[in-house]
């Protein structure tokens, strides 16, 4: 079964707000579904945390390596991608559209099987997985509201991140975080997620680590990205410090650029981007090398669908696994299936059993949101 082509559909006009500073805009191209096409008429699915833009210039130095490739083997093409882009790429952009092919390319294999990708990475370990809703801060009467509906709606977990956490003064943070305990009670769980990958973030160590002893006497399951990404000491002081569990990794890039902060204990859990880190198959190797190290891996899925069941197939396939990312209310997971996903009672989300990703596609929703007519 050979690749014959593949094609770029960009994600507008339900884009939701990310919490960045410089504005939102609904119509951003923030994310891009890329198709691969084979002889046999199979079609596979993945996503890319990226414009369409960036992803069609990483597909002009892709695109020859890759027509003509056997589409059964993913882990072998993607690797091969990879190496072939160590001049033109090794990372960013590149390795982004990598990541949506991969996930393409496991989906197509899942297909061609007849077998779910979650069976084909190794084999699952579980058929569900907890939930986190993902939210932004907000005032604190409209956090409230938020929360409440979030949790009539099922979570039992919430992660609330970004807008004005970490960003006017310390009062206001506890005034948020003891807001949402309030509002969700005791028994649902409450992540945090200061966004330290904004652009210029001005807090360092001793800050972090201060707003950790706060969060934990609320009972906060984890404290994300309260440095910038790349303060690796800083994340090994603060690990070792914090009464909380500490997390980091979405901005990060091919499995290489994971290792040091596995090997170092900078994190007590480690958090990829599947539609960024390489796809499944670099998100796999991550993984394991984590679980090697006792470090508990959860996905980062500020996702679409395609992310969402990428990402829920790698967490049946690990033997440690507590948690996937849900953002909501979220039109390019929900309103792109013929199924949406839906928890059940106790807030957890079915891994799909189908062949491939396991989802189907509603094609005229995909056709509106990608302005295609």
């Amino acid at each position: 079964m050979k690749i014959t082509q593949i094609r770029s559909i960009p994600l507008l006009g339900k884009t939701p707000d990310g919490g960045w500073a410089q504005g939102f805009d609904p119509d951003e191209n923030l994310h891009t579904l890329l198709e691969i096409v084979t002889d046999t008429g199979l079609i596979g699915r993945g996503s890319c945390f990226t414009s369409q833009a960036l992803v069609d210039g990483s597909l002009k130095l892709l695109r020859p390596h890759l027509i003509g490739e056997c589409a059964l083997e993913p882990e072998r093409v993607s690797e091969k991608l990879h190496q072939m882009t160590f001049w033109q790429g090794r990372g960013g952009s590149v390795t982004h559209a990598i990541s949506g092919i991969d996930i393409a390319l496991w989906d197509i294999l899942g297909q061609a099987t007849g077998q779910p990708v979650g069976r084909l990475l190794g084999g699952c370990y579980r058929d569900k997985i907890k939930a986190y809703g993902s939210l932004l801060f907000d005032e604190p009467e409209t956090l409230k509201r938020k929360l409440e509906t979030a949790v009539s709606q099922g979570f039992m977990a919430l992660k609330l991140g970004w807008a004005g956490f970490g960003r006017v003064d310390r009062k206001y943070d506890e005034l948020l975080v003891k807001t949402a305990r309030q509002a969700v009670g005791n028994d649902v769980e409450i992540m945090v997620d200061a966004g330290g990958s904004e652009q210029f973030w001005p807090h360092g160590y001793k800050w972090a680590l201060e707003t950790a002893r706060m969060l934990a006497n609320y009972a906060v399951t984890w404290f994300e990205e309260a440095l910038p990404p790349d303060d690796i000491d800083g994340y090994k002081k603060l690990r070792e410090h914090a009464p909380l569990p500490i997390s980091t990794g979405e901005v990060l890039t091919r499995r290489q650029s994971f290792t040091p902060w596995i090997e170092q204990g900078a994190v007590d859990i480690i958090q990829p981007d599947t539609t960024k880190c390489g796809g499944l198959s670099e998100a796999r190797r991550i993984a394991w090398q984590a679980y090697d190290h006792n470090i508990l891996l959860v996905s980062h899925g500020w996702n679409t669908a395609v992310g969402l069941a990428a990402d829920l197939h790698l967490a049946a396939a690990m033997p440690v696994a507590k948690y996937v990312e849900y953002i909501t209310p979220a039109p390019y997971i929900d309103d792109l299936v013929t199924i949406p996903f839906s928890l059940d009672a106790d807030g957890m989300l079915s891994i799909p059993t189908g062949p491939g990703l396991g989802i189907e596609y509603d094609e005229d929703a995909l056709a509106r949101m990608s302005k295609r007519d």
